[in-house]
């Protein structure tokens, strides 16, 4: 591993991209301590702190996570990249509902470019409707305890509160796009995993704080450690799992050229859906806590209690909507269908399997089964901080680091990271991470 990593900077081409991308990664976290004219950080922060000893149950919780705390203080950057994903994730599920959309999905990189810009456009005026009501959900008092957080309100505040924050959601965007071209590993991934590993150093001084003050023992901390390697194996190997489909070509002669007769794979994911549904089944079961706070209504406020984190009834439903966007948005993203139709026209088949509509329900069936084991370890992953947090009785922010959608996406884009990292290694004749257990992008 150290000699693999040293590798990395003998590589010149290689060297300047990581180098390019730790440089924007320090661009985007000076970013994040600049504030937003007109805010008073100070009483905002100590409304956040607030919220987090409360287990942080609203999206702005959420988004805060996304933005790297910067959306506790407000800064520039305090929409993160929330906006890009949630367009990214409506133009997905437009691509299967609009012809339009759908025929641009098949027209090679043509149509991925153009796509690409919708999700643009889509961006910037999710940013603009999401900084207009953080704007206005600023001016009210009642929604922070009493505490005034904008010094002058009124619409010269909302517009340059819309415009601020747009901004640095279209910057990040930018940002994240020149990692893509001119760095290394996907780089809207890696800008939130750094806002989501720039959390540790406060959960780490929380953990020496509780060591210090005898509120935690040594042995707590050991367990803690053995527990998380425990979970990050158990994520890794969620995360690589899969199912691999035998393909076989069949053998054509084309004038005097023979085509096909190899032999691949399809490989179904164990986890095809990745950290949507959580994300999905947390947007859902926060929006009630999120409206109570911003209109007082009692059926709300009833609502909002009944579904407080650490609850029977928000652990059941939400471990359900994590089960159900599982299966819904794998079958958005795989089309059985269209997979065994691609196979017939180029003479593929499943030895065993009739081609057409035998094999799509033969992947229908297997993807079916294996997204159940899946989605419940998604299930189970996403409400384990919270049974850490009441058992060890340690911090929220430390217990987040156990599971959730942080500690997905973080080994998530830390395996695809080094996936791209080995193949550049690989291709000029340097050993890669691992002799043994390969990454799964070697051959």
């Amino acid at each position: 591993m150290l000699k693999a990593l040293s590798n990395i900077f003998k590589i010149p081409d290689l060297r300047r991209r990581v180098l390019f991308t730790l440089g924007l990664f320090a661009v985007y976290r000076i970013g994040a301590f600049i504030p937003t004219p007109g805010i008073d950080s100070s009483k905002l922060a100590q409304f956040f702190d607030n919220i987090a000893k409360s287990q942080g149950g609203t999206l702005f919780g959420i988004m805060n996570m996304f933005s790297g705390g910067a959306m506790r203080r407000l800064t520039v950057f305090a929409l993160g990249i929330m906006p890009y994903i949630s367009a990214s994730i409506i133009l997905q599920l437009l691509t299967t509902v609009v012809p339009y959309l759908e025929k641009l999905s098949k027209e090679g990189e043509m149509g991925r470019k153009k796509i690409i810009q919708y999700t643009r456009y889509g961006t910037i005026v999710l940013s603009i409707i999401q900084s207009f009501f953080v704007s206005v959900w600023l001016e009210n008092p009642a929604h922070f305890q009493g505490l005034q957080i904008v010094q002058l309100p009124g619409w010269p505040f909302r517009l340059l509160t819309v415009l601020t924050l747009t901004t640095g959601c279209a910057f990040i965007m930018w940002l994240g796009e020149q990692i893509q071209e001119y760095g290394i590993g996907n780089g809207i991934s890696l800008i939130i995993t750094v806002g989501i590993i720039s959390r540790l150093p406060s959960a780490l001084y929380q953990v020496g704080f509780y060591l210090r003050r005898g509120q935690m023992q040594p042995f707590i901390l050991l367990l803690m450690v053995i527990i998380m390697l425990a979970v990050i194996v158990a994520v890794i190997l969620i995360t690589q799992g899969q199912r691999r489909i035998p393909v076989q070509y069949a053998r054509r002669i084309i004038g005097r050229r023979v085509y096909g007769g190899q032999s691949t794979y399809i490989p179904l994911r164990v986890n095809q859906a990745g950290v949507i549904p959580i994300i999905f089944a947390q947007s859902i079961i926060l929006f009630p806590a999120t409206l109570a706070g911003l209109m007082p209504s009692p059926f709300l406020q009833s609502l909002a209690a009944s579904l407080t984190q650490g609850g029977l009834l928000y652990f059941i439903l939400y471990s359900g909507l994590i089960i159900f966007f599982s299966y819904f948005y794998t079958a958005i993203t795989f089309n059985p269908v269209d997979v065994a139709e691609n196979m017939r026209k180029y003479g593929g088949f499943v030895p065993g399997i009739r081609p057409g509509k035998p094999t799509a329900q033969y992947f229908d069936f297997i993807l079916t089964r294996i997204t159940l084991p899946g989605a419940i370890f998604l299930a189970i992953i996403a409400i384990f901080p919270q049974f850490i947090g009441a058992w060890l009785r340690i911090p929220y922010l430390v217990a987040s680091f156990f599971g959730g959608t942080g500690l997905l996406i973080m080994v998530g884009v830390v395996l695809d990271t080094m996936r791209q990292v080995e193949s550049h290694l690989l291709m000029r004749h340097y050993e890669g991470f691992m002799k043994k257990g390969k990454l799964k992008g070697r051959r």
